[in-house]
């Protein structure tokens, strides 16, 4: 199966100003995030506004990413919602599509047992070859995945690992250790991905590198190295963008990040809103403080 690669970023959509996805400049941006640090993408997640975005149009932007990268990036699609249904044919034609994997998520609203969701993904993942990378969430979903779930699950061959980002750094190393060969726990949050590595992860699904991948593939090539000390004052360095970025509702703030930054990435589309004045005059000071590693 396709490596995934430890730094994945969790890829905004570009919309035009009319609120339709403009595929040239999701092509640039896909392109741009590879020359900053990326080793894969997530097209189509939370980040991406998926929950905004017809089928035919994610469809159609995994295909068009997929071609631009090529061989050089692993593009993971987000094909599961909770209709399980619609999220079987999702994946099937993503895979169709020419995606490497696929990022399998833990259903908001139905909040359905444990149970159920290792019969979701179960078959979602026997529908089709792609490796699947599972994604614990509950902040958006309302139910948090256990570790015992994703253990179980863990040991379907094409499921590879987890986004997991519960924030709970018990149920995380569990995950570590319990995990059987080949199985991997990506962070599922910036301001984690110090712990999360430390602890035995082995990478992170990041919002912030659409804007600073090179500064967080530095800060983790640290902690693979050995050099602690280094990483954690990395960390700390980049801690107070990590936590701007989730001031209000993401994709909000990475989006106008990457705006601001020089890369057209276009407006939000409704129900998000464009960030109100009060949001940019504090956060404009936080992110002069950085760098910006985009290619613009």
């Amino acid at each position: 199966m396709v490596e995934f690669g430890r730094l994945l970023t969790a890829m905004v959509t570009p919309f035009d100003e009319e609120g339709e996805i403009d595929y040239g400049q999701a092509r640039k941006l896909a392109r741009a995030l590879l020359n900053s640090g990326s080793d894969g993408l997530v097209i189509g997640g939370t980040t991406g506004e998926s929950p905004s975005m017809s089928d035919e149009e994610k469809l159609r932007l995994f295909a068009e990413v997929k071609e631009e990268v090529g061989d050089d990036a692993a593009v993971i699609a987000g094909t599961v919602d909770n209709n399980h249904r619609k999220s079987m044919t999702l994946s099937i034609e993503a895979e169709k599509a020419g995606v490497d994997g696929l990022l399998l998520t833990v259903p908001a609203y139905n909040k359905p047992q444990q149970e159920g969701l290792f019969l979701h993904f179960k078959a979602i993942a026997e529908a089709t070859s792609l490796p699947g990378l599972l994604y614990n969430v509950p902040s958006r979903t309302a139910l948090n995945m256990e570790a015992a779930t994703t253990l179980r699950l863990a040991e379907i061959d094409n499921i590879v690992g987890v986004k997991e980002a519960s924030s709970d750094p018990v149920q995380i190393a569990q995950m570590v250790e319990g995990a059987p060969k080949g199985f991997k726990v990506w962070s599922g949050n910036d301001d984690e991905t110090f712990s999360v590595m430390c602890v035995g992860g082995y990478g992170i699904v990041s919002v912030a590198s659409n804007v600073i991948g090179d500064q967080i593939k530095t800060m983790m090539g640290l902690i693979l190295e050995g050099d602690l000390e280094s990483a954690a004052r990395e960390h700390r360095r980049l801690l107070p963008l990590f936590k701007a970025l989730f001031w209000v509702t993401n994709p909000v703030p990475i989006k106008y990040a990457a705006n601001r930054a020089g890369f057209n990435a276009g407006p939000t589309r409704l129900p998000m809103a464009p960030p109100d004045d009060d949001f940019r005059e504090r956060f404009d000071p936080v992110m002069d403080r950085y760098q910006m590693d985009l290619p613009v």
